[in-house]
């Protein structure tokens, strides 16, 4: 990990022919000290030596596994692209407006020359000309050019490009009707293509048997790990009640499976052979789960950490489970670096980590009198240890805490056992027409009973903690806070104390730093949303957010584009003022004080400006040109809001360079800020 993290940060910090030179290095020392050890009959510690040699093959690893390091990677490509080919390597994801699917280029066309490039890139097909998604292995010839992905373009936005670029993607194409076609089908592995059937498959049988729009969504989320189709309000309500792990596939539902397998066949573990007979049908069962989902990357972190744990059974090994999850993150790792970085990756093993190290303390706190007051407390300990693991990542990412995490479980795991178990009846029942339908009712059931102890939670007053902003290094520096603590009550030494006392008041020293540079920050943003008008006067955590009324109508855009900002800046509280057609503070314009600026906003053609002396000039729209403008307005600095279309934007630069003006695009450059 310490070798990928860094080959991922600093990926030129070691020279790589350098870094091949002390790998052989490191692991001829080791087998020369492991020689003479036996010649000599000493012992020589070499277990540094193959720390040193892991290290250097993880920072190897990354620089191999990082695409844009070959020459003939697409990034490196300046000519002009008219056609180029591809293969889907990816199953399509439905989205609201388009079907969208990775895709790994074969060739490109230029001059009417075809030249072979490398590279992949994420293809959006408008769902107004495509009725039907391709399928994996499709090999398409597509006209256009792929366009490099960009940065994100508001301050605190998620970072699209990065992400992606941990999957080495760097490219998209938004595709509409008769530039692509269908030339072959050829899948690049069978296993996948086959594993994607299977979902396909398990998904129609799921539906055909479960009644409701939004209880379909959660059967295949919960059952299969497609997330496509569940909403923003049920996302939201499960994630207020703290049980939103429960809709992705996991280990939690990994562990349901293999714990029922285990039951099922504990009568063959007092035969002649019989433990073998149980690993060997766990190991199938677990895989044969994994190909359902289509081999989805958190299934296969679940099933590797359970195959290491099942594999070792038979043999008698006393294993560690810890070394088993350092195994199983090792073999993920080995075949795809770019995982540590992956937010399921962190959350899952932070999650088992927790369980594992203190599910099994915090339930010795208190015994449970009653065979169902056992079952609640344990479930109750499983979560609490898995919220104190996740909790600074989950402040981290998603900025917020559910308050009653611990009372939504106690209904949500026990339901979604049997969510799970009742979707599997369902598969594995789907040629029994009758008794498919008989559970497909209960799983309805069951997953309406979840919905209502979800939505019930929500409800209630204080249920989430939100608006929660914290840095990485205040995320690490709650990790080693909580780390001390329990170091403190597992070996009782005041240094731990003294230790955590200290990252304590690292933390609070960080965090009143931040907040008082938020605080007495004043500063007017104006947002790239494309298509819309919006800006933020920020002053002492207040904001008045203007914007054209479909944007503040649009709760999951303001989410996206515009919360990561007010989060930094820590704004509390926020009045929306709408730019509407007709605004009359300035004859159909609007405008507006800020301190001692004045904004004038134009989001209309307005023939009749008065002669008036103003900041800044927002103009939105198309609304009119700098050459009109100039006649009757004095200002500083005119700003294009991303309402406006690129050729305008793009026009009016070139027009305020010829009248010797201040212009700013924020479709060209991103987001315009101004600090007063």
């Amino acid at each position: 990990m310490a070798g990928i993290l860094l080959a991922i940060y600093l990926p030129d910090s070691i020279n790589e022919n350098f870094t091949f030179w002390l790998l052989f290095s490191a692991i001829f020392c080791y087998f020369f000290l492991y020689a003479i050890a036996l010649i000599r009959n000493v012992k020589f510690n070499t277990g540094f030596v193959g720390l040193v040699i892991i290290f250097f093959a993880g920072y190897l690893l990354v620089l191999q596994k990082t695409e844009t390091r070959n020459n003939q990677h697409l990034i490196h490509f300046k000519d002009t692209i008219s056609h180029f080919k591809v293969v889907v390597i990816s199953h399509a994801q439905d989205k609201a407006k388009s079907w969208k699917m990775e895709a790994r280029i074969q060739k490109v066309n230029t001059n009417k020359q075809w030249l072979t490039v490398q590279g992949k890139v994420l293809l959006y097909f408008s769902k107004e000309y495509f009725t039907e998604a391709f399928q994996y292995g499709d090999v398409l010839l597509i006209e256009g050019s792929p366009q490099l992905l960009t940065a994100p373009a508001n301050p605190g936005e998620f970072d699209y490009k990065r992400f992606l670029s941990f999957k080495n993607i760097h490219h998209q194409v938004f595709i509409r009707a008769n530039n692509v076609y269908q030339i072959n089908h050829e899948p690049e592995s069978r296993i996948l293509a086959y594993s994607i059937k299977i979902r396909d498959w398990a998904e129609k049988s799921l539906k055909q048997h479960v009644r409701g729009d939004q209880e379909q969504a959660i059967a295949t989320a919960l059952v299969l790990g497609i997330t496509d189709g569940l909403d923003n309000d049920i996302m939201h309500a499960y994630s207020a009640s703290g049980a939103l792990h429960v809709l992705a596939v996991s280990g939690l539902h990994v562990g349901i499976i293999y714990s029922i397998l285990l039951l099922m066949l504990k009568p063959f573990s007092k035969r002649p052979g019989g433990k073998w007979v149980i690993a060997v049908v766990g190991l199938i069962v677990l895989w044969i789960y994994a190909l359902v989902t289509g081999l989805s990357p958190s299934v296969l972190r679940a099933v590797t950490m359970f195959s290491f744990v099942a594999f070792a059974r038979p043999l008698g090994w006393s294993t560690n489970i810890y070394n088993t999850l350092a195994a199983s993150a090792f073999c993920l790792l080995l075949q795809d670096p770019f995982l540590i970085m992956s937010v399921g990756f962190q959350l899952s093993y932070s999650a088992v980590l927790g369980i594992v190290y203190l599910q099994r303390p915090i339930y010795l706190l208190w015994y449970a009198p009653g065979y169902w007051a056992d079952k609640v407390w344990q479930i109750s300990t499983v979560s609490l240890a898995a919220q104190l693991s996740t909790v600074s990542l989950g402040l981290l990412y998603f900025h917020q805490f559910p308050v009653y995490f611990l009372f939504s479980n106690l209904f949500v795991i026990p339901i979604s056992f049997a969510v799970l178990v009742l979707g599997l009846a369902v598969l594995a029942l789907s040629w029994l027409t009758p008794l498919a339908s008989l559970a497909g009712w209960l799983l309805t059931k069951c997953i309406q009973a979840m919905n209502g102890s979800v939505l019930l939670v929500e409800s209630l007053p204080f249920s989430l903690l939100d608006n929660l902003y914290i840095t990485t290094t205040q995320s690490w520096l709650i990790m080693f806070s909580l780390g001390s603590l329990l170091l403190l009550f597992q070996y009782k030494q005041f240094a731990y104390l003294k230790v955590a006392f200290g990252f304590v008041l690292l933390l609070a020293v960080s965090m009143w730093y931040h907040y008082h540079e938020a605080v007495n920050k004043h500063e007017w943003i104006v947002y790239k949303v494309p298509g819309s008008s919006a800006m933020d006067f920020i002053s002492s955590g207040r904001s008045i957010f203007v914007a054209d009324s479909a944007l503040l109508n649009d709760a999951a855009r303001i989410r996206f584009h515009i919360r990561p900002n007010r989060l930094i800046n820590e704004v509390k509280e926020v009045e929306t003022v709408a730019i509407v057609s007709g605004d009359d503070s300035v004859n159909g314009c609007k405008l507006l004080q800020f301190r001692n600026k004045r904004v004038l906003i134009i989001n209309e053609n307005v023939t009749n400006l008065p002669e008036m002396s103003v900041d800044f000039v927002v103009i939105s729209h198309n609304a009119i040109t700098i050459e009109k403008l100039v006649e009757k307005i004095n200002f500083d600095q005119v700003i294009l809001d991303s309402s406006n279309s690129f050729y305008f934007a793009e026009r009016m630069l070139a027009e305020a360079t010829q009248l010797n003006r201040n212009a700013f695009s924020v479709l060209h450059t991103g987001y315009f800020k101004h600090t007063i």
